[in-house]
C-alpha cells in the first residue's frame, strides 16, 4: 500500500524514548540540545512582528510562482545590507521552508536513482529529504586537525557518472565550520568540470563567533549554485515559514535553472501572501535579534570554556559559527548509550555524534542557545560524569 521512498523505521529510537519516559516520569531535565529559538526564549519584538500581519492586502491573492515582488526586494535587500551583495530578484524563488527549497532543487536536478554528494558530519534531516526525491546520497568527509577541512581527494573519489549535485553547509551544522576561499576556489572547479550543481546552506551564516562577516554564496559566478536560506535562523523566527533559493552562476545555466524552478514553485504555491508581505519587517527583526543571540553564544562557549580548564579529558572542538559546539569526550561506550545514561543519571539531554554521522564514537553536540542557566548546570552536571 506505502512507497519505498517512505519506508523509515517508524519507532521512536533509544534516546527518544528515554526521552519520553523522563518527562512522564517528571523528572526534572535540563535540554542541551535547544535549537529552536522560542523555545530558548530568544524572540524578536512580539508587537512589531505581529502588527505587520495587519496588512489589508493580505485579503487579495495574487499568485507569483517566483513570489511577490516585494518579498523578493526585501531579501535582496537584506544581502545587501549585510552581505555587501547585490542580488537580482529574478534570481529568488520563495518557498515556506529550506527543507522545500532543498526538494525543488532536488526535483530541478535529479532523475530517480541519481546522486548528491553531502558532506558527514552533517545534518540528518538529508537522508528523509533524499529518500523522498528518490535520490542518493553519497557521503565526503569533513576532517580534523585543528579545524575543519573538506577532504576534497574523497569527493572526487566520491563522484560517478550519477553525481548531479555537491551540498555545502556554510557554516556546517553542527561542525560550525565555513567553507574557506581555498575550498570554494576547489569546489567550483570540481563542479564546474562535471557539470555538477552547488547546493549551499546559509542559514546560519550571520551567526560568526568572532563578529566578522562571511562571504554568501548568492555571488558565486564559477558554477550553478543554489543558495538557500531563511527568517527562521536570520530573524529568529522559525514559526514564519519564509524561505528561498538564490540561483547564481553561468548566465545561461541560471536562466535554464529558473525557468524550470518557476514551474515546480508555480505547482505548490506554497508561500502564503501575509508571511510574504511581511517579509520586510520579519527580515528587518534581524537587526534587534542577532546581536543578542551572538552575545548568548559568546557566553555559553566561553562558560563551556571555563568548565573545561577543570576537565582535561574533555575538549571542544574549533567552532567558528552557528548554534551548536562539539564536545570531545572519552570513549567508554557508543555515544548514544552515554546520551542515555547523562539523561537517566542526571536529567541532561544531549545529542550523540552518531546523529550527525561522526565516523568515530566520543562526540556529542550541544546547543549554544540554551539558556544560560540551564547551560551552565548542564554542563557542570555532564563533565561531572563523563569524566
Amino acid at each position: 500500500m506505502f512507497s519505498q521512498r517512505t519506508n523509515w523505521r517508524l519507532s521512536p529510537n533509544a534516546l527518544a524514548r528515554a526521552i519520553e519516559e523522563a518527562r512522564a516520569s517528571g523528572q526534572q531535565i535540563l535540554d542541551l540540545t535547544v535549537s529552536n529559538p522560542t523555545e530558548a526564549r530568544v524572540r524578536p519584538d512580539a508587537e512589531i512582528v505581529l502588527a505587520a500581519f495587519a496588512n489589508p492586502e493580505a485579503m487579495d491573492y495574487d499568485p507569483q510562482p517566483r513570489g511577490l515582488l516585494g518579498a523578493r526586494q526585501a531579501v535582496c535587500r537584506y544581502y545587501r545590507e549585510s552581505h555587501d551583495v547585490d542580488l537580482d530578484p529574478e534570481r529568488l524563488i520563495l518557498t515556506a521552508s529550506t527543507s522545500e527549497a532543498y526538494s525543488y532543487v532536488f526535483r530541478l536536478l535529479c532523475n530517480p536513482g541519481d546522486e548528491i554528494l553531502v558532506l558527514k558530519p552533517s545534518y540528518p534531516l538529508f537522508e528523509f529529504l533524499a529518500d523522498l526525491a528518490e535520490v542518493k546520497l553519497v557521503p565526503y568527509p569533513l576532517l580534523y586537525d585543528q579545524g575543519w577541512q573538506i577532504d576534497l581527494d574523497s569527493l572526487y573519489k566520491a563522484a560517478t557518472l550519477r553525481s548531479r549535485a555537491v551540498i555545502l553547509v556554510h557554516p556546517n551544522n553542527p561542525t560550525g565550520s565555513y567553507v574557506s576561499a581555498a575550498e570554494t576556489v576547489a569546489l567550483n572547479a570540481f563542479c564546474r568540470d562535471r557539470g555538477l550543481g552547488l547546493i549551499v546552506d546559509e542559514v546560519f551564516l550571520d551567526y560568526s563567533h568572532d563578529g566578522a562577516p562571511r562571504r554568501s554564496f548568492v555571488g558565486n559566478a564559477d558554477a550553478l549554485t543554489f543558495t538557500l536560506s531563511g527568517v527562521s535562523k536570520i530573524s529568529a523566527l522559525p514559526q514564519m515559514k519564509l524561505a528561498w533559493v538564490a540561483s547564481s552562476g553561468p548566465k545561461e545555466e541560471v536562466a535554464e535553472a529558473g525557468a524550470r524552478l518557476e514551474i515546480i514553485a508555480d505547482t505548490f504555491l506554497s508561500v502564503n501572501t501575509p508571511v510574504q508581505l511581511a517579509a520586510p519587517v520579519l527580515l528587518g527583526q534581524r537587526q534587534e535579534i542577532q546581536p543578542i543571540l551572538r552575545d548568548r553564544l559568546r557566553v555559553n562557549l566561553a562558560e563551556l570554556d571555563r568548565q573545561l580548564r577543570k576537565h582535561p579529558s574533555c575538549t571542544r572542538l574549533r567552532v567558528e559559527g552557528g548554534w551548536y559546539v562539539v564536545l570531545r569526550v572519552p570513549v567508554l561506550g557508543t555515544d548514544e548509550d552515554l546520551a542515555i545514561d547523562l539523561l537517566r543519571k542526571i536529567g541532561v539531554i544531549v545529542h550523540p555524534g552518531h546523529f550527525y554521522d561522526f565516523p568515530n564514537e566520543g562526540h556529542l553536540v550541544l546547543s549554544l542557545i540554551t539558556e544560560p542557566a540551564v547551560f551552565q548546570e548542564g554542563v557542570a552536571r555532564l563533565l561531572e560524569v563523563v569524566e
